[in-house]
């Protein structure tokens, strides 16, 4: 573990007074810094100052050497396969109270020495929030899953009191009482939902929160891509199960692979995976640990995702249809609203057979419908506006007067996003 706590450039004053200040708290998981970063750049666009407190190694390529960065170090996650209530239980007892343990400090000494007028936390980076409301700033959270914004209705009994019981822990954490009337997971000033009610449906959203869809902007340091081997020739399909389960995908990849194995005259197969993971991958098959994903996304005719919401909501964003392999946590929720919303199709990531998953895949590729759909889902996600949406609503937050939490109201329909008052 990485301890280091010193300032990365914090003593560099803020400058125009009519300039908000914005500090981001972030958790070390790769996975949730796009949206964060994308938001960021909207509204740097716009003038206003971003500060960030979180893992060096992950977000000093990302934000560039010049920009304030208060360092967390960073504290290894690697969950394992369980689904349902036990994956849950290891989210929360695995990663997210440690984490928040091990960020608690940082987070605090942040907010105290940079004076943010608006604390910007990731759902899980709940130090960020406690740390705001210690030192009486307002906060925002973002919600990159769903697994919160819309929780379970079935197939996880005790979800609620489970959760109640981490948050109050958190409390403890932090040496401060509990707030009964605070849940920590969602800001009462204002939360935002990297999603929209084209997935989400007539799910209950919690108070303050604005549906924005995905928060899309610039990826420095994006990888390399060999288009070398692209094929014009063949429709294109990316295969990837995120950052934080490549481990437990191994037979899944078998199975994909011999699954696209009639397709390949029409195919070709782009697989997110190491080297060892996929040693001799067949000659429609390209393998890459890391693809730049936003650039493959309007050249792509299907996506395979295990069900995390960004990758998913990107691709629909781009009008693609996605087959859905839950694995854990949100993303049998996120299966379930993709096909609800007829984007895609869900297939079983344990136990799929290739043939199953063969037409799964046909189906995406040549039934229209579900391109439609998907467009029709990623046109509803171009008029929530996305990033430059979120960032206007937190710069009418940092602009109110101050108050009570709660006091703050979301910008109206008409600037895009939905919202709950």
């Amino acid at each position: 573990m990485d301890h280091t706590n010193h300032v990365d450039g914090c003593q560099r004053a803020w400058h125009h007074i009519d300039v908000a200040r914005f500090l981001f708290v972030v958790l070390p998981v790769v996975s949730h810094l796009s949206a964060p970063l994308a938001i960021a750049q909207a509204l740097e666009d716009a003038g206003h100052e971003v500060a960030w407190c979180g893992p060096r190694s992950d977000l000093r390529p990302l934000i560039g050497p010049d920009a304030t960065l208060h360092p967390t170090g960073k504290r290894w996650y690697r969950p394992d396969g369980e689904s349902g209530m036990a994956s849950v239980r290891s989210l929360w007892e695995g990663h997210v109270l440690p984490a928040n343990r091990f960020i608690r400090d940082a987070a605090d000494r942040a907010v105290a020495d940079c004076r943010p007028d608006v604390v910007v936390a990731d759902q899980y980076a709940l130090a960020g929030a406690l740390a705001a409301y210690r030192h009486g700033v307002p906060w925002a959270t973002v919600c990159v899953g769903t697994l919160e914004l819309t929780p379970p209705t079935d197939g996880m009994p005790g979800f609620a009191g489970f959760v109640r019981a981490q948050l109050d822990r958190v409390w403890a954490m932090a040496d401060l009482p509990v707030d009964e009337h605070l849940d920590l997971r969602f800001s009462p000033y204002l939360t935002i939902g990297l999603t929209g009610p084209a997935l989400t449906g007539p799910a209950p959203l919690p108070p303050r929160c604005v549906l924005t869809g995905p928060a899309l902007g610039r990826r420095p340091h994006a990888p390399a891509f060999d288009w070398d081997a692209w094929d014009p020739g063949r429709r294109h399909l990316l295969v990837t199960v995120g950052t934080m389960a490549e481990h437990l995908a191994g037979d899944f990849y078998r199975r994909m692979i011999a699954a696209t194995a009639p397709l390949a005259d029409r195919l070709q197969v782009i697989l997110t995976a190491g080297p060892q993971l996929v040693p001799d991958p067949p000659a429609h098959v390209l393998v890459a640990p890391r693809v730049p994903v936003l650039e493959l996304m309007p050249r792509l005719d299907a996506l395979v995702s295990h069900g995390g919401l960004g990758t998913v909501s990107e691709a629909l964003a781009h009008g693609v249809p996605v087959v859905v392999a839950p694995i854990r946590h949100d993303h049998p929720t996120v299966a379930r609203q993709v096909a609800r919303a007829g984007a895609g199709v869900e297939v079983s990531f344990r136990s799929a057979t290739p043939a199953e998953l063969t037409v799964a895949l046909t189906a995406v590729l040549d039934d229209p419908t579900y391109r439609a759909n998907a467009r029709r889902v990623g046109d509803s996600f171009a008029a929530a506006g996305g990033a430059a949406t979120a960032a206007a609503h937190l710069a009418e937050l940092a602009a109110a007067p101050p108050g009570r939490p709660g006091t703050h109201r979301p910008l109206s329909n008409a600037h895009g996003g939905t919202s709950l008052t």
